[in-house]
């Protein structure tokens, strides 16, 4: 049974028809006032007729993932009865290749199904996450034994001009500072310098082992700013780069991403297009969102309590 928030009535409904809600049905997992934006979305309850290696875009775009190496293996049963979420995992740490499991979509040149994020002024990534094995993975491409990876994937929207691994909006855990943070990274030019807005807290708190936490980022590029959200709530942190890495200053406005198709989705590591490997996750995911606006605060909470089971 889903569990709502007791937030008063009017506000409730104010959120819910703030904005023209798409003619398409909208997924029952998302909250009314997300439906116009969601470009993509991803329960894994959708397996693509025909080819249960994919995943079925449940939002506007019918932007498809593939989920790499593992195939319909990677649905496993969690987050209730009949319900299913999405495995990922280092499958080999001792040797380099190209066999974990993770999930996305790659083209280099550029995915038209997502030309919403093209040019786009802001944008957001949000999606359930549960650790299920030890993070971050020993690195098997390095040449000193026992070092790991310094970045853990979670869920990104390549830039324009990605090779798998470069990010336009990313929901990750990477060193900073010589110290493994939850974060959200952006990069509003292709090409250019990213900016990284991170978790005060330990990461290991905000993900605990085997508990189902909802995470949200949110990007304003045309203002510069990022925000972090956990089980609805925001995440207190810091700007990594305390310049103006994004170039949003001066004219001339608005600042809005490069006007390139992004070359893809990444889920649980790098390079979806399986030519490399790049920082596993040992985890499970679910109800994955791409949105092109800055989601609102209050609607983040919403989301959360919407979703919930």
């Amino acid at each position: 049974m889903r569990k709502l928030l007791a937030v008063p009535l009017v506000v409730l409904l104010a959120i819910t028809f703030a904005a023209p809600v798409a003619a398409a049905p909208r997924p029952v997992g998302v909250f009314p006032s997300l439906s116009r934006n969601l470009v993509a979305y991803y329960d894994f309850e959708h397996p693509v007729p025909g080819s249960p290696g994919q995943e079925a875009d449940q939002g506007r775009s019918g932007t498809d993932i593939t989920l790499v190496n593992g195939g319909a293996a990677m649905r496993v049963p969690d987050r209730g009865p009949g319900r299913n979420a999405l495995q990922v995992k280092q499958v080999n740490p001792a040797q380099k290749g190209a066999d974990d499991w993770k999930a996305g979509r790659y083209s280099a040149d550029g995915v038209p199904t997502l030309r919403a994020f093209n040019g786009v002024r802001a944008a957001t990534v949000m999606g359930w996450v549960k650790m299920t094995g030890e993070n971050p993975s020993p690195n098997p491409g390095s040449s000193t034994p026992g070092v790991r990876y310094g970045a853990v994937g979670l869920v990104g929207l390549l830039s324009g001009n990605s090779d798998g691994h470069a990010v336009r909006a990313l929901l990750e855990l990477i060193t900073v500072d010589g110290e493994l943070r939850l974060v959200a990274l952006g990069r509003r030019i292709d090409g250019a310098a990213s900016q990284t807005f991170a978790a005060a807290e330990d990461w290991r708190k905000l993900l605990p082992p085997d508990e189902w936490v909802f995470l949200a980022a949110v990007f304003d590029y045309d203002n510069g700013t990022m925000a972090l959200y956990r089980n609805g709530k925001p995440v207190e942190g810091f700007y990594v780069d305390q310049g103006d890495p994004w170039a949003v200053g001066g004219e001339p406005e608005p600042d809005p991403a490069s006007a390139t198709d992004p070359r893809g989705i990444k889920i649980g590591g790098s390079f979806p297009q399986n030519t490399r490997e790049g920082n596993p996750c040992n985890c499970r995911l679910d109800d994955l969102m791409f949105l092109d606006r800055a989601v609102r605060p209050l609607e983040i909470l919403l989301q959360y309590h919407w979703a919930r089971r």
